[in-house]
């Protein structure tokens, strides 16, 4: 199987344990403004790290889907609210109209708290040994909260009304937390689910983190925006600090590379069983969404 091939199929593992879950919400406007948000769309590059590092310790799909929903879960909330007018305030996500603007604020907002509380339930109702479901919560809530991924977030909103572009150390600790809280989470997921040591995943995760964030920077400036779904140059109209911005266009490059190579040698200890993960690695420096 190739790369795309795995990436593909547990997507499509991801969605079909969504699906089956959310089935059971009341239909209402809230349960439908989350299955939109969380439902059709995306890589699913969080839940397919969740699922790839379970099999590196022997955890099977059936035992890690819920972890791997989850993180997916997590993701969702999070863009419903980072589009919101008091944030980045979008109105194109992956191609589709944001929640607030197929509903509206109020339903948005209650469907990003709705889902988060979901990834959660999805965690607890596993199959795992009750202990490893309670790492896994407890280290999901360090994670999305105040010391990662809301935190931020709270840095990209502070730096803004300061006025002034951050350092290219401040943007590092900013995206470590906005963007690379959850994918590190994602990557040392199966550690945890295991019992064992998340060291190896956690070096991969860190510079995996980093390299997804560059390409992003890199893609707000020369990406496409019918391939993306989502506005682009709004870091450059906004006069906000990026890699790119302190790096310029090849330094950007130059970094993310390197940073692919980080993370290849993390996990070298596996050998020819990380190889979906080593591929992972050279995939988000060069997707074009």
């Amino acid at each position: 199987m190739t790369f795309e091939e795995r990436l593909r199929a547990c997507a499509a593992a991801v969605e079909a344990h969504l699906d089956a879950r959310l089935a059971s919400f009341p239909d209402t406007g809230l349960a439908s403004a989350m299955r939109y948000a969380v439902t059709g769309g995306g890589k699913r590059l969080r839940g397919f790290l969740v699922l790839e590092s379970a099999a590196l310790h022997g955890i099977s799909e059936r035992d890690a889907i819920g972890a791997a929903a989850a993180i997916e879960a997590i993701h969702a909330y999070s863009l419903v609210h980072d589009d919101l007018p008091c944030m980045d305030d979008d109105d194109l996500r992956r191609g589709k109209p944001t929640v607030h603007k197929a509903w509206d604020e109020a339903t948005a907002v209650l469907a990003g708290d709705g889902l988060q509380s979901f990834a959660f339930e999805l965690i607890a109702d596993g199959s795992l040994p009750a202990e490893r479901r309670l790492e896994l919560s407890r280290s999901l809530a360090v994670a999305s909260g105040a010391s990662g991924m809301a935190y931020g977030q709270a840095l990209d909103i502070a730096a803004e009304t300061a006025g002034e572009p951050l350092s290219l150390d401040e943007i590092t600790t900013l995206q470590a937390g906005k963007t690379g809280a959850l994918i590190e989470w994602s990557a040392t997921a199966g550690a945890r689910m295991a019992g064992a040591d998340i060291g190896p995943l956690q070096g991969y995760a860190r510079a995996l983190g980093l390299a997804f964030q560059i390409a992003d920077d890199i893609l707000d400036v020369e990406g496409d925006e019918a391939k993306t779904g989502k506005r682009l140059k709004k870091d450059a109209d906004a006069g906000k600090a990026t890699f790119v911005s302190h790096l310029g266009l090849d330094g950007a490059r130059a970094r993310a590379r390197e940073l692919v190579d980080e993370a290849i040698d993390a996990v070298s200890l596996y050998s020819a069983q990380a190889v979906y993960l080593k591929e992972a690695a050279r995939f988000v420096v060069s997707r074009e969404t």
